[in-house]
């Protein structure tokens, strides 16, 4: 019997300069509710600072409110910039988050993906990645060890360090580390043992590398001598719209599409979640049409049927991972967006969870016993009628 996957999305979240940012807020936690009434395994929630688009600024609140409104759904941090915090704070932020949460909360971990943040907070980008290492390593420590930690890089500083409260969580709560383009974050995975999340598949090249990242995950693990992570924690993101036709889906997205893709040809930089389009559309649907073309299969704005067929190209491609995350955007309306999560849990999920195969044999069974079983249900039925006139007209 296969395993069956997960499901969750990924929000950075996207919105569009000109939302108003209560409002936009509000939205957000009313969709993690919802994904939490469909069944969803887990939504993440990101950190960014600048750029007007991405707007919340620290994950641990909101899902300390989205935990409230949730009975379910695992929460997860998508993720903590660690080069910008203290790991003692953090480490600490995320024990209580833990407990608040009963243990549904998954810390994800990044080295902070918006230039704009780290050229205000004056970091290099070029350190980034071995900060947020030296930051991870501290984190696991203090999560770990019963005794003092003690560390000392040239950004922080650890004295005999302990927490207060042990996580709810044994022996503390997940932890995964983003991976878009660089191999730092399999290599993390690989050496520290903890889960891996990839965020560049929705381009093409992401895409196409997708079987590459797990192989650097086991590299790096065999390197320090332990064994890799299973392959169940690996979420893999894929960037989808799907409605009841293809023709519908695409017509939504005119809605919003077009500002998603400036976006990350503007604010965003490098971040590699926006396809590209070539020469300029003359309608909203023209652009819609060129972006599923520029994206060479990466991304999915189609039908329930097209999401399952992308969905098992990334696993094949990919040799198998645990879940799959849907990009969080605002490419169609909330309407529209809200129905794409209905379709997703109503007709994708359920082919991947295999929840569909004992109901069909079961059809199929009945079906097939028809002629044999129900004809002694009629005939028991006549018997039953003939009896009743024969007692009756005594």
């Amino acid at each position: 019997m296969t395993k069956p996957l997960n499901f969750g999305v990924f929000y950075a979240p996207f919105h569009p300069v000109g939302q108003d940012p209560t409002l936009a807020l509000e939205y957000d936690l009313e969709r993690v509710a919802e994904l939490d009434r469909l069944g969803f395994d887990e939504a993440w929630v990101g950190e960014h600072h600048s750029g007007g688009y991405e707007i919340i600024a620290s994950p641990e609140i909101f899902i300390a409110a989205a935990a409230e409104r949730t009975k379910h759904i695992k929460l997860g941090t998508g993720v903590v910039s660690l080069p910008y915090h203290h790991p003692w704070l953090v480490a600490d932020r995320i024990v209580q988050l833990d407990h608040m949460t009963r243990g549904r909360v998954i810390f994800g971990a990044g080295p902070g993906a918006l230039p704009t943040d780290a050229f205000i907070m004056g970091i290099d980008p070029v350190d980034q990645r071995r900060m947020m290492e030296e930051s991870l390593e501290a984190i696991l420590a203090l999560w770990q060890s019963d005794e003092p930690v003690n560390r000392e890089t040239d950004w922080f500083k650890l004295r005999d360090a302990r927490l207060q409260v042990r996580p709810y969580s044994h022996p503390h709560p997940e932890v995964a580390v983003a991976a878009m383009i660089s191999p730092s974050g399999p290599r993390l995975a690989g050496r520290h043992g903890v889960s891996l999340v990839s965020l560049s598949m929705s381009v093409f090249e992401g895409f196409a590398a997708i079987g590459k990242a797990w192989s650097v995950v086991e590299e790096q693990a065999k390197a320090v001598g332990r064994p890799a992570p299973d392959r169940d924690t690996w979420r893999v993101l894929g960037t989808m719209h799907i409605a009841e036709t293809r023709d519908k889906a695409r017509e939504e997205c005119v809605h919003g599409l077009q500002d998603f893709a400036n976006y990350f040809g503007g604010g965003a930089g490098f971040v590699p979640l926006a396809a590209e389009v070539d020469g300029p559309p003359k309608t909203g649907r023209d652009f819609v049409e060129q972006y599923v073309e520029g994206a060479k299969g990466g991304v999915v704005i189609g039908t329930p049927e097209d999401a399952i067929e992308y969905i098992k190209k990334l696993l094949e491609q990919s040799g198998g991972f645990g879940t799959f995350l849907m990009l969080g955007h605002d490419w169609a309306d909330s309407a529209a967006t809200m129905n794409c999560y209905r379709l997703m849990a109503r007709e994708v999920i359920p082919h991947f969870k295999g929840r569909l195969t004992a109901p069909k044999a079961s059809h199929e069974w009945a079906t097939g016993k028809r002629n044999e079983i129900f004809g002694r249900a009629g005939q028991a039925i006549v018997n039953a009628i003939q009896d009743h006139v024969a007692e009756t007209a005594k």
